[in-house]
């Protein structure tokens, strides 16, 4: 069920360290890999009318696991976007906490 979404992140980077995204986010997340989803968001961005490189911004859609899993997953996700994309670029990682009478899959809500 979480979802993690990227942009500011070339789609060949995203795609080169999605095994290991998936298997540190299992087990510091602990639940199965097949429960993620990882989404590339292809984005803009812009300054002073001009279009910016911009920089990595993840966003992840989870139910909350409280505050020491999620320092631990923002460290694991800035450490893998930063092998994969430029070292001296901020890196914003943003948790969206996910309430489970609002989240329904199949039509049943958790």
């Amino acid at each position: 069920m979480p979802h993690v979404r990227i942009r500011g992140v070339q789609k060949n980077q995203i795609m080169m360290m999605s095994s290991e995204l998936l298997d540190s986010l299992s087990e510091l997340v602990g639940c199965p890999r097949d429960h993620f989803t990882i989404e590339h968001i292809p984005s803009t961005f812009i300054v002073d009318g001009k279009e910016d490189a911009g920089y990595p911004f993840i966003e992840m859609h989870w139910f909350d696991r409280g505050p020491e899993v999620q320092d631990k997953v923002a460290a694991s996700l800035t450490q893998l976007i930063r092998r994969v994309s430029d070292q001296a670029a901020d890196i914003a990682v943003v948790f969206h906490q996910l309430i489970e009478r609002d989240y329904y899959e199949n039509g049943e809500h958790f």
